[in-house]
């Protein structure tokens, strides 16, 4: 009996609590009793059984799936939007409001946050974005060069002098092209000290954000004129590369495939990601389905923020 007594006053404390909404303090002056009791009787209504949480998903959210995604590749954070279809540009727009809210909650003060700025997605975060109010960025870093064709150009630009207005930091902008014609050239752009400056802050990052490319460029890299030939594109899948982030590629497994490529880059590489802080990447689609989980088991990114159809084939 002595045990049906003590489960009955803990059902009790676990009632006034749980459904009576009374506040430690309370019972503990009902019942006579310490704050320190009541809060280990309340414990112990877990431990027993006498309370179970449930969690309900609301409506649109995907909680077993942003589970599996965590789990299976070892991430800090999985977001997975709705979407009506599996069309690339109603999941870009999607993403892009999902981010815009995490990063709105999660921006820590005096951030250094890196942007890779040839992302549609991104793009679509920055536009969905709230000024922020008490909190505010040190740097926004545009992480992979820009200069193309001049009205892309104007892309790149744009996204990091307007998330740097958002977050009330200081833009650093790294004018110079993604992809140069050879590794001389691309000495040569490194040697001007504004930009030796803006690339000595992405050992810095904080926080990066990052697109997921397929090895086919998206039409707005071909617009930019940052592209490959087609005899490079061949040697990088004949290498097996299946993805890029920031121009830097890797395979299925997420081993990254090292090519002369590498040497006309200007922009982070992968080791530079792997020491930020949080990397968040923004993908979907399924022409992407094969560059994401080759990315994910690059093991650099920390939060993914990606659509339902595309999570559902990642974790099938």
């Amino acid at each position: 009996m002595g045990r049906a007594n003590e489960l009955r006053l803990i059902a009790r404390v676990a009632q006034m609590y749980h459904s009576e909404g009374k506040r430690q303090a309370e019972i503990a002056g009902q019942l006579h009793m310490s704050q320190a009791t009541v809060s280990r009787m309340l414990k112990r209504a877990e431990q027993e059984n006498i309370v179970r949480t449930t969690i309900i998903p609301p409506p649109g959210t995907f909680a077993e799936l942003e589970a599996s995604l965590r789990q299976r590749f070892g991430l800090t954070e999985a977001i997975v939007i709705d979407c009506s279809e599996d069309r690339d540009g109603a999941i870009m727009a999607r993403i892009g409001e999902a981010a815009a809210h995490f990063l709105e909650v999660t921006l820590q003060p005096d951030e250094i946050i890196g942007v890779s700025s040839w992302s549609q997605t991104i793009l679509r975060m920055v536009d969905n974005i709230h000024p922020f109010r008490g909190v505010k960025a040190k740097y926004v870093v545009q992480i992979l060069g820009g200069m193309g064709e001049s009205a892309v150009q104007t892309h790149a630009t744009e996204l990091i002098s307007r998330l740097s207005r958002l977050s009330g930091a200081e833009s650093r902008l790294l004018l110079v092209q993604g992809i140069t014609s050879s590794r001389e050239a691309k000495l040569v752009m490194l040697a001007d000290p504004v930009v030796r400056g803006t690339m000595d802050l992405f050992d810095r990052l904080s926080l990066a954000i990052v697109g997921i490319g397929a090895v086919e460029p998206s039409e707005l890299l071909a617009r930019s004129g940052n592209v490959f030939s087609k005899q490079e594109m061949a040697l990088l899948q004949e290498a097996g590369a299946v993805g890029e982030i920031s121009f830097r590629f890797y395979d299925k497994d997420g081993q990254p495939v090292d090519t002369p490529l590498n040497e006309r880059v200007i922009g982070v590489t992968l080791d530079h990601l792997k020491k930020a802080r949080r990397v968040m990447a923004l993908a979907g689609g399924a022409s992407k389905t094969e560059a994401i989980e080759g990315a994910l088991k690059l093991g650099i990114i920390d939060i993914l923020v990606t659509d339902k159809f595309t999570a559902a084939r990642l974790t099938s």
